[in-house]
């Protein structure tokens, strides 16, 4: 069965993917969520998970392809990623079996055709035409015919792989970062490996019966990927361009059952591993200039120790007989450049020479030995011509080609024949058998030309050409000519016996246990393993020593020009992925042809026409090819796509969200106003009553979230006036813990289907707004103040992970005279991976760790701060005592253990002490440490074991601040702070936790304003300027060294770290270490340096003097003070190269002032992203608890628990579905919890988790509980079950419980279910009393099973239960109650009397039936039909122009003066074309908790969702009179230049001027950065797109037929 791929567009532009693999039986459905792009899959059989693709069809589609829109089929799924408004989906719907039936097993497909799906989403995230150009581009690439796959088996390493398929070699995948989407879901399996480059396979026959098959797989490094004039020589990731890996594999086919022999030989290419590079100057220059950098190895070691790590033979158990075994792994370089005296190229020959002397000579290869051979390819050619150029390069070839051999091995199906091998076995998951190595490749030889292209190609074909013949030689296959006629050879002195001719009266046979082939002699009817004709062993590689015209009347051509049919198609897949065209110089590998003169001056004429296209096509689209090939492996986003999020929002309102109360309708609808969910829906107008004063609509969320967004579809008939004006927004994780989030947010008039996201806050103090700088919005006397290094004042909203229920409150328009109109509603958040945590028993542990490590800090919480905290940047934590501690996973120095910072490879190694409680001097006060110095990078598996502070728990976080800030600024209350101290005083906060309104509360208490230690105000305009134009080249600089840092870390051993960071920033004063020292940029101070920084010192760069850590910069001034020429991604560079891996400083004195304070700038912003992720995490694992104590469990045991879990559930529900099981079910009202108790939410946790004796209990004094249950969805219930706590009943604590059933939170519309008393049960039950005795996981829990008469479809279970007085017992009952219960009359409403120590207890709660797996909903449409009637009018007014005598533009362009002209109508609004911005992911260097959330995250919630830019635009109408009118607009977030209208509440009549001010984040907002050039984060001072420069547009309302054609002219 072959893999299918199936895309289904719906009518209504739903997106689904239905994948079918080879591999499984079942078919998998994917749902792209239509307006975020989000994957969802939930893996529940029926729902996306069927046993065959006709199913999975059949339920997308309701049984009708007429709902399809459009159908795609395809093969394979190659990749797929969200793009802001629209998402990529990438698959293969033509493939080439190319390599069919590897030795082993598995099947290597070449892409024959490729589609790129373009799905557009719902979302209105604004994007520039920069980003929607390089969209375009990207799906343009062309994949066909030059990629290839395998679905089976790891193709990435040398074949055979002793790697599983799902572990490749990531410098060889093209499409890691396209994948991740499905892996996030669950999937890993279903988008395939892709490695670019060749592969295929030719069949040839030998001289005897026995023939084979010969593959060539080259695959293409992806560490320096571009085009030739953009990616040659090195780069930071130690890669050079046009880095080729070649496999050439040969192996005889054999039935099932026999061995397999096979042999496999591996070479590479690639341009020279030193940094130069080649620039043309026009399309039509003959010559391209070449550069060498200034400092060219930097980088080369890594280059060849990373081909050491590879192709080192790690065997010691191989049968080494062949070849010799040596401890060295040697790489054979063949250098095949021009270098005669005058030619262009000999430069780079020189520098080749010098660079592997000099890499021989470091001592720091290990093992590894290089070897250079120049052959001057092109010079021999012309001299000697093509034969003899072949033999020289032989006789070069052949003493490393022996030494390094090649791999040899038998593939056995059946894994015990492995045990009589006498060489290593190589096994893994993938194959069923096994492969016996008989002897493993050590080294490898490396071919380079210029380019790496057409000298390359055709010298490696000759040197591969000569192993084939050996490959086949020691697979029996003779390719002798002579041999095929049964003469002995011509070549007496190179022969050797033909094992295919056997005697006259001989037969060979197999062995069908061994495979191994036996002689059988029918003239004397015996057998013999040993050949009849065995003579002494054929000469090794023998045609080393022919001539060319020996090697060719001596073997077999036909086998050799297949083999030269594969180099020719690998040649012109290689030239056109480097250069756009086909491979030059092709001709000689058809040297062996007859007709090869024939067609020489055709390929002559040829040559000079691919010279001419490449030339063209390197000059005119290489920076657009290079951007492609940037985008599809996910790198320089932040670049090309700046806007893009790393992780798509949720829509959490579908598909299992619903409406808790009926939305008012003009006519009565069924559904309830669930429709207004659905995306289905999308076109829904949906009136409200006529005369409401607002509409409140209750929202259940499909999954506990934090509310990010509000997504709404404006839907209205004629007039647009009936949409709402206003909304109110407020969340909670229930009905009745609602707070306001959102008051009075504008919703503008504008076109029918124009979508409006609303960002949505946490909630905020309202202390906090009443004492930071945010209060005094809007101000006019400041508004030229522009925070343009960071946002001093910043306000932090409340974090919940947990809001599961959504309340909105829509006003209408003060000029609406029709009925409020609404559409579709959408909400989005960040959920936490409850799945993966819960129920997913091998992802929890991961998650357990995590969470164990987050909990361990925020057990420090000190008062209402957390002083051990994630934020903070240190690895270190300090003791009571004043030392450190550090956790078990710690780095040492110099250890053999130390975890790479792909940014920074820094930890701290300083021990400072704190100093006694002496303030006033800061050149001595260290309340903290200095270990705060150290990188923020620092890996994640360095999290400190904290220990409370002393001075911390006896001062707390706000009076360490004031203290700081004294010691600091003395008795001035802050005046004459200088900028650096003032980052001091914000490093210190930040450290601290302290949030800037309670740094505020804290600087009022002693009489200073914050204001004047904001850093913002403390510069000129004109510096504030050029300092924030280099802390945002800064941030550009350090997102690119990590991506190339991750990229070099790859097949390299992780390198020791340093001790200066990326910053090296020290908040209290720092003195020179003195010793070696040779600047003192800082004073001398002794007794301050600790023994590990006295020998921390470096060579700076610029003065190359020596210098300490003190007085060093951080790493990230080498990056503004030199070119780190990766950044110049679309041009070349003539200064120098940089390895990402490099450590390279420069001191502090040669460092002007504004590049150190650009450091200080660019740490407190990621300071701040710090301290929001810290805030995320503390609020998911707040969330976790919640739940159930999950952290605390041990991770080795949840695994176990969870899986133990699933069976007690299985056998409870004994067929049934459980349909209340968190997080996709909820509590719709908090219930009283008694403090020892587990948390109410435990109740629905799944089986497994929590403690397995722990339970949820309510406080002794409340008597009656009652839980309302929102189901998963809308399900026939068919019972409910109480899983009886481990402390068991008794007389005194059995309930009476009763059970209603409802769609809607009104208690009216509830359905009485029955009425149970347990009491009666444990009198037949007896086992439901006391406490547990067994803790077997394994044994069925202990519950009681509450059946209802009929199974009932609804939403919501009500479940009371209460402790009776004595007396109140009636009914009795067995334990499973399959009998009509008391009717609703029956329920006393007498208060009962709790007895001594009895309380209401259960451990779970489980609500079983069969859910609908589908929304069963009633038709609507006819109800809608009659709605629409009641908007089908044509509007009486239009909006018309009120012309404008003169305007204004000042304050950087926010602010704009607008004149009427005299006697011109009343102003009844304005149009605001919405401005063409965005909000960039990338605004601070990289911290490595952004590097985490890559990999493993928890909430993976971005900067911009946890505090959202908001923008206001503020109008000021000044009247004739004098009088000022103020209005004031929140304005959403729509697609650039969408026309908004603004109605006034009341028309302004006389009005002589109208001010507009654009007011909030204006900073937060930049233009498309992909259209800028070089390394601009932004326009400054501000992005030019917000500008109300030709934006706005007064109006007035008049009667259309009344203004005829000529105000048509003048509409708005």
């Amino acid at each position: 069965m072959h893999t299918s791929v199936v895309v289904v567009v719906l009518e209504t532009t739903e997106v689904y993917i239905v994948i079918s693999l080879s591999t499984r039986r079942d078919t998998q459905v994917v749902y792209v969520d239509p307006t975020t792009g989000a994957l969802r899959y939930l893996g529940k059989h029926g729902e996306d998970v069927f046993d065959s693709e006709a199913a999975a069809l059949n339920y997308i589609t309701d049984g009708s392809r007429v709902l399809s829109k459009s159908t795609t089929y395809a093969k394979a799924l190659l990749g797929y990623a969200v793009l802001g408004s629209s998402a990529l989906l990438l698959v293969a719907t033509q493939l080439s079996a190319s390599v069919p039936n590897l030795p082993g097993g598995g099947c290597i497909y070449t892409v024959a055709e490729s589609q790129w799906i373009k799905i557009q989403l719902q979302n209105p995230q604004p994007q520039g035409t920069g980003e929607q150009k390089n969209i375009r581009d990207l799906a343009d690439l062309d994949i066909d015919g030059k990629h290839f796959f395998c679905e089976t088996r790891d193709v990435t390493r040398p074949f055979p792989s002793p790697m599983t398929l799902r572990e490749p070699d990531e410098e060889f995948v093209w499409n890691e970062c396209l994948s991740k989407p499905f892996k996030d879901i669950g999937l890993p399996g279903h988008c395939v490996i892709l490695l670019q480059g060749f592969a295929e396979c030719r069949n040839f026959g030998g001289a005897g019966q026995q023939g084979g098959l010969v593959a060539l797989i080259a695959r293409r490094s992806r560490l320096h990927p571009g085009t030739r004039y953009l990616a040659r020589g090195l780069n930071a990731c130690s890669g050079t361009g046009n880095e080729v890996e070649c496999e050439q594999l040969v192996w005889v086919p054999r039935k099932g059952g026999q061995r397999v022999p096979f042999s496999s030989y591996i070479w590479r290419r690639g341009t020279i591993p030193i940094w130069w590079g080649a620039e043309i100057k026009n399309a039509v220059s003959v010559e391209a200039e070449i550069y060498v950098a200034n400092d060219p190895y930097n980088g080369s070691l890594q280059y060849y120790q990373r081909l050491g790590r590879r192709y080192g033979n790690k065997s010691s158990e191989a049968n080494v007989s062949r070849q010799k075994k040596s401890g060295r792994v040697p790489v054979i370089c063949v250098n095949l450049l021009r270098y005669g005296e005058g030619k262009t190229e000999s430069v780079l020959v020189d520098h080749f020479k010098e660079s592997i002397r000099y890499m021989n000579s470091t001592g720091k290869l290990g093992s590894t030995w290089i070897q250079l051979i120049n052959y001057d390819w092109h010079a021999t050619v012309k001299l000697k011509g093509q034969q003899q150029t072949v033999e020289g390069l032989w006789r070069h070839l052949k003493a490393p080609t022996m030494v390094i051999g090649f791999s040899e091995g038998n593939y056995y199906d059946v894994r015990q024949q492995l045990s009589e091998c006498k060489g290593s076995v190589i096994c893994n998951d993938d194959v069923n058998g096994g492969f016996c190595m008989e002897s493993i490749q050590n080294g490898v030889i490396r071919f380079n030309c210029a380019d790496s292209l057409d000298r390359t190609n055709a010298a490696s074909y000759f040197g591969a050409l000569q192993v084939f013949v050996e490959q086949c030689s020691r697979l029996n296959i003779s390719l002798d000519i002579d041999a095929m006629f049964g003469l002995s050879s011509r070549y007496s002195e190179y022969d050797g016996r033909n094992t295919r001719s056997l005697p006259p009266g001989w037969e060979e046979r197999f062995d069908s246990v061994t495979g191994k082939s036996f002689y059988i002699d029918h003239n004397t009817r015996t057998t013999t393993w040993e050949h009849p004709c065995q003579e002494a062993p054929q000469k090794p590689w023998k045609r080393f020593d022919m001539a060319f015209d020996q090697f060719k009347g001596s073997t077999m051509l036909a086998p050799v020009n297949h083999l030269a049919e594969l180099f020719l198609l690998a040649g012109d897949i290689h030239a056109t992925l480097y250069t756009g065209s086909k491979a030059m110089h092709s001709e000689i590998l058809n040297i062996f042809k007859e007709e090869t003169g024939k067609f020489s001056k055709f390929s002559a004429v040829q040559n000079v026409r691919i010279t001419v296209q490449r030339r063209y096509q390197n000059f005119v689209n290489d920076s657009s090819r290079q951007k492609q090939l940037e985008m599809f492996l996910g790198l320089r986003l932040y670049k090309h796509l700046p806007s893009i999020p790393m992780f798509p929002l949720k829509v959490l309102s579908r598909p299992s969200g619903c409406m808790l109360k009926p939305v008012p309708s003009i006519t009565p609808m069924t559904d309830g106003g669930s429709s207004l969910l659905s995306f289905k829906r999308k076109d829904l107008i949906w009136v409200c009553q006529q005369g409401a004063d607002y509409v409140e609509l209750f929202i259940y969320l499909g999954e506990p979230c934090h509310v990010c967004q509000l997504l709404l579809t404006v839907s209205h008939g004629a007039e647009d006036s009936s949409y709402p004006a206003t909304v109110d927004v407020r969340v909670g994780s229930s009905i009745d813990s609602l707070k306001l989030v959102v008051e009075g947010a504008c919703i503008p008039q504008c076109l029918n289907g124009t979508n409006l996201l609303i960002p949505v806050t946490g909630r905020i103090d309202p202390e906090d707004l009443t004492v930071t700088g945010k209060s005094a919005r809007p101000n006019v006397q400041e508004s030229s103040y522009l925070p343009l290094l960071y946002d001093f004042e910043e306000l932090e909203g409340e974090l919940n992970f947990l809001n599961r229920v959504v309340a909105l409150s829509f006003h209408p328009s003060a000029v609406s005279i029709t009925p409020i109109t609404l559409g579709e509603i959408e909400v989005l958040g960040v959920s936490l991976p409850w799945a993966d945590m819960l129920t997913n028993s091998e992802h929890a542990s991961e998650f357990m760790e995590f969470l164990n490590k987050k909990s361990s800090i925020v057990h420090c919480d000190l008062g209402s701060k957390s002083f051990g905290n994630s934020s903070m940047p240190g690895n270190d934590s300090h003791g009571i005592d004043g030392s450190y501690t550090k956790s078990s996973s710690s780095v040492q120095t110099g250890g053999s253990e130390n975890l790479l910072d792909y940014l920074t490879g820094d930890f701290d190694m300083s021990e400072p002490h704190i100093t006694e409680n002496t303030f006033g001097n800061g050149e001595q006060t260290n309340f903290l440490d200095d270990g705060f110095d150290v990188n923020p990078f620092a890996p994640a598996l360095e999290v400190p074991v904290p220990k409370v502070n002393k001075q911390v728990e006896e001062c707390g976080s706000t009076q360490l601040y004031l203290k700081f800030f004294e010691s600091l600024s003395g008795y001035n209350k802050g005046k004459g702070l200088d900028f650096e101290q003032m980052m001091k005083l914000e490093i210190k906060r930040l450290r601290l936790g302290l949030s800037a309104a309670e740094r505020d509360q804290a600087l009022l208490s002693i009489g200073v304003i914050s204001a004047t230690l904001d850093p913002n105000r403390s510069v000129d305009y004109s510096y504030l300027l050029k300092l924030s134009s280099l802390a945002d080249n800064l941030a550009l600089l350090g997102h690119t060294v990590l991506e190339d840092r991750v990229n070099a870390s790859i097949g390299l051993e992780k390198g020791s770290e340093h001790a200066i960071d990326f910053w090296n920033i020290s908040e209290n004063d720092e003195s020179c270490y003195g010793g070696a020292c040779e600047v003192h940029a800082l004073s001398s101070s002794q007794a301050l340096a600790t023994r590990e920084n006295q020998s921390v010192f470096v060579e700076c760069f610029r003065c190359e003097r020596t210098v300490c850590k003190a007085c060093c910069a951080g790493k990230g001034a080498f990056l503004l003070l030199n070119t780190y020429r990766e950044l110049k991604i679309y041009g070349g560079s003539q200064s120098g190269g940089y390895s990402a891996l490099a450590d390279s400083f420069v001191c502090k004195s040669c460092c002007s002032e504004i590049i150190k304070r650009a450091l200080y700038v660019d740490y407190v912003r990621v300071l701040h992203s710090l301290r929001r992720k810290d805030r995320s995490e503390k609020a998911a694992l707040s969330a976790v608890n919640q739940v159930c104590q999950l952290e605390y469990r041990k991770a080795s045991d949840l695994s176990q628990s969870i899986q133990f879990g699933q069976r007690q559930l299985k056998q409870i529900l004994d067929g049934e579905e459980s349909l209340a099981e968190f997080p996709y079910a909820n509590f719709l009202q908090m219930v009283e919890t008694a403090n020892d108790s587990e948390p109410l939410l435990s109740l629905l946790a799944p089986f497994g988790t929590g403690e397995y004796k722990s339970y949820w209990k309510a406080p002794q004094d409340n008597t009656s509980v009652e839980f309302s249950i929102v189901l998963g969805g809308l399900s026939d219930v068919a019972g409910v079950a109480i899983i009886v706590s481990s402390c068991g009943y008794s007389t005194s604590d059995c309930p009476i419980v009763e059970i209603w059933a409802s769609n809607k939170i009104h208690r009216e519309d509830r359905t009485f279910i029955g009425k149970w008393d347990v009491q009666d049960i444990i009198s037949s039950s007896p086992q439901l009393c006391g406490p547990e005795k067994s803790s077997r996981l394994s044994e069925e829990p202990r519950h009681i099973k509450f059946h209802f008469p009929n199974p009932i479809r609804c939403r919501i279970i009500s479940i009371k239960m209460t402790l009776p007085h004595n007396g109140s017992r009636s009914t009795k009952f067995s334990e499973e109650f399959n009998l009509l219960s008391l009717d609703d009359s029956s329920v006393y409403e007498s208060k009962p009397t709790n007895p001594q120590n009895s309380f209401i207890h259960a451990k779970r709660i489980v609500v079983f039936g069969s859910s609908l797996r589908k929304e069963v909903g009633p038709d609507t449409s006819g109800g809608i039909m009659r709605m629409k009637s009641y908007l089908d009018r044509s509007p009486p007014l239009g909006r018309f122009r009120i012309p404008v005598e003169a305007e204004r533009l000042r304050d950087n362009d926010l602010v704009l003066e607008q004149y009427p002209l005299a006697n011109s109508p009343g102003i009844a609004g304005f149009r605001l074309d919405f401005f063409n911005v965005i909000r960039p992911r990338v605004t601070h260097s990289p911290s490595s908790s952004e590097l985490d959330m890559r990999k493993f995250s928890l909430t993976r919630m971005e900067d911009r969702f946890v505090n959202p830019a908001i923008l206001y635009i503020q109008v000021t109408v000044v009247k004739e009179s004098g009088k000022l009118v103020v209005e004031e607009y929140r304005l959403p977030e729509v697609k650039a230049n969408t026309p908004l209208y603004f109605d006034f509440p009341d028309l302004q009549q006389d009005a002589r001027c109208v001010i507009f001010r654009l007011l909030g984040d204006v900073t937060a907002f930049v233009d498309d950065i992909s259209e800028l050039e070089n390394l601009n984060l932004r326009n400054l001072p501000l992005a030019s797109g917000l500008s109300l420069s030709n934006k706005i547009k007064l109006y007035y309302y008049a009667d259309t037929y009344e203004m005829g054609k000529i105000g048509s002219l003048s509409a708005v």
